[in-house]
């Protein structure tokens, strides 16, 4: 499946932001609620919500997710933050805590 075909099977989430957290619980990133970025919102809230945190093994369902933007995000990195850093999270085995304010 494409991306945009799994993105709606995934539910809807309300917000206007997800914050990820380090472990002594320092804001590392947020992904807007927002055009450009509502899919990766959409992503990281499923994942936060199925395993409480976004774990490697969180991570790699969610580069699964994101399918054709994965390979492009290995073949391109920078390109695609919010994958790259899950890429990240696989490869460090570090994960990150997850929550929409």
């Amino acid at each position: 499946m494409t991306f945009a075909d799994t993105l709606k099977t995934l539910p809807d989430y309300t917000g206007h932001e997800i914050v990820l957290t380090d472990a002594n619980g320092q804001r590392v990133a947020s992904i807007l609620n927002a055009p450009g970025t509502s899919g990766s919102f959409r992503v990281y809230a499923y994942l936060a919500q199925k395993f409480g945190a976004i774990s490697p093994h969180a991570a790699t369902e969610g580069l699964e997710i994101f399918a054709e933007h994965t390979l492009d995000a290995r073949a391109h990195p920078g390109k695609h933050p919010n994958i790259d850093r899950l890429l990240a999270i696989v490869a460090s085995g570090i994960a990150l805590s997850a929550h929409i304010p």
